[in-house]
């Protein structure tokens, strides 16, 4: 009997979705570098739909044609070893996935390499972690349109499901699909910095235990906040530390961890001229907790002022977070979904929002009650500029303005920083105004380096002025 799939690295995360599409009823063929994983993984869950192979040509020779492959190993490297030892025993049908973080233009370029060696490339993002890759996962291919129908039914078949199908569908061209793995990546940078935001200022400024701060959380995923990261938070704040008395939270470092695709979603944006703001906030935050020892000096050196005022109270900080922090990750979607959008023009990906959208619903790391709303949003308009313009949102962040106002203005007043909070209310407050502070800045480039201006009365024609010679006003 042949292998419907084949998976190459037997890891946490390879292991996972190896036994995934077993449990539905696929016969999977493995293959790991190290060959003692492959033996430990055989002796736990091996049995006759389970293929287990210790050399290449053993792998493909026992799968069925056209060849389907998963390399879940490490990018970079790792990925073009794989390539290179794959490619003399591959036919023009075959398909290669590469199911990592790797950064889109190098599944580009390996895309453009195994075509010249005639067979099939694709990257896809996979998220949702350990329980999800085994479970169902969100997962997000990007290729050949025709070799995604016949990877189709093997890759529906293990993701997860949501109430709107399975989470995973083409998501474009080329490197299409890790491109949007790298910007849910970002999105979720935002998301997990925004929470943790909110979790400081009821514990400091409201004063609320972990326990009591857990309950709101609760309370919150009963509703339009709904996700899993929100899910999470809350049974992680109830957790208490197994050598103290207190929560497990307050015993770890405040040093953040970070793989490097929050960084990639900033430079991305930077490169094509989005404003991400909230996120690149996150990405910032996570760099700036690794400095402990220099914010240990600077506390000592600087002690927090004292509250200029309490903007409502303690009781007021319940009731204004939960609408804050619903327009605060509004803003952080937009920004995503406005990187999607025009990464996906100048990459010729052909990327549909929707559709995007639709697989974050279930499996990955963002999914939200709220990405219903942001799935119908584009599919009535599919060339919404900018989600926080979207009809069926408008109501909600209009109601959480002022609340995500107050609660920046509260926060300054304490000396408790908020980055995320504070960049995505600058975000809206700057998308919600006509005119800004640019024109100063357009005549500040004029002045000095005489790059032109353009007047409200005549917009189409480019004008340099000799200020210094101008009357004054």
């Amino acid at each position: 009997m042949q292998a419907d799939i084949g998976v190459i690295g037997l890891g946490v995360m390879g292991a996972a979705i190896a036994r995934n599409f077993h449990s539905r009823g696929l016969h999977v063929a493995t293959y790991n570098r190290q060959r003692d994983v492959s033996e430990r993984f055989e002796a736990d869950f091996g049995d006759e739909r389970f293929t287990v192979c210790h050399d290449y040509t053993g792998f493909v020779a026992s799968l069925s044609r056209p060849r389907r492959i998963l390399a879940m190993v490490t990018a970079g490297a790792a990925v073009d070893a794989v390539l290179t030892a794959l490619a003399p025993h591959l036919d023009g049908d075959d398909i290669v996935i590469d199911g990592g973080n790797s950064h889109f233009p190098d599944t580009e370029r390996r895309a453009r390499w195994a075509a010249e060696r005639g067979f099939r490339f694709f990257g896809m993002g996979v998220s949702g972690g350990e329980e999800g890759a085994l479970m169902g996962p969100a997962m997000m291919p990007g290729g050949d349109v025709e070799a995604w129908e016949r990877l189709r039914p093997v890759l529906e078949a293990a993701a997860a499901h949501s109430d709107s199908g399975p989470c995973v569908d083409w998501c474009g061209r080329g490197g299409a699909g890790h491109f949007v793995k790298m910007v849910h990546n970002g999105i979720e940078y935002g998301d997990m910095q925004l929470i943790s935001e909110v979790w400081t200022l009821l514990s400091t400024i409201g004063g609320h235990s972990d326990a009591q701060v857990a309950e709101v959380f609760n309370v919150w995923n009963d509703g339009p906040l709904a996700s899993y990261l929100i899910e999470i938070t809350a049974d992680i704040l109830s957790r208490r530390d197994p050598d103290g008395d207190g929560a497990l939270v307050r015993q770890i470092l405040d040093v953040a961890g970070q793989k490097g695709t929050g960084r990639l979603t900033s430079v991305a944006a930077i490169e094509l001229g989005v404003p991400i703001p909230t996120i690149t906030a996150a990405v910032d935050a996570r760099a700036m907790s690794a400095l402990k020892a220099e914010r240990g000096r600077g506390a000592a050196l600087f002690p927090a002022p004292a509250p200029g005022f309490a903007a409502g109270g303690q009781g007021a900080l319940p009731s204004d977070l939960g609408p804050a922090l619903l327009t605060a990750k509004l803003m952080s979607y937009t920004q995503g979904f406005a990187l999607l959008r025009a990464g996906s023009q100048a990459h010729d990906f052909g990327c549909d929002l929707a559709r995007i959208a639709r697989i974050w619903k279930g499996g990955c790391i963002i999914r939200a009650a709220f990405l219903d709303r942001v799935h119908d949003a584009f599919v009535r308009d599919p060339d919404l500029p900018l989600l926080l313009l979207a009809p069926g949102l408008r109501a909600d962040i209009a109601a959480g303005a002022d609340d995500l106002r107050r609660t920046v203005a509260l926060a300054a007043h304490h000396a408790v920083p908020v980055p995320a909070l504070s960049a995505s209310l600058a975000y809206l407050d700057t998308m919600t105004r006509a005119v800004g502070s640019a024109q100063l800045v357009q005549a500040q480039r004029d002045y000095f380096g005489a790059h032109t201006y353009r007047r409200l009365d005549g917009p189409d024609v480019a004008i340099h002025s000799e200020w210094s010679a101008l009357p004054k006003v």
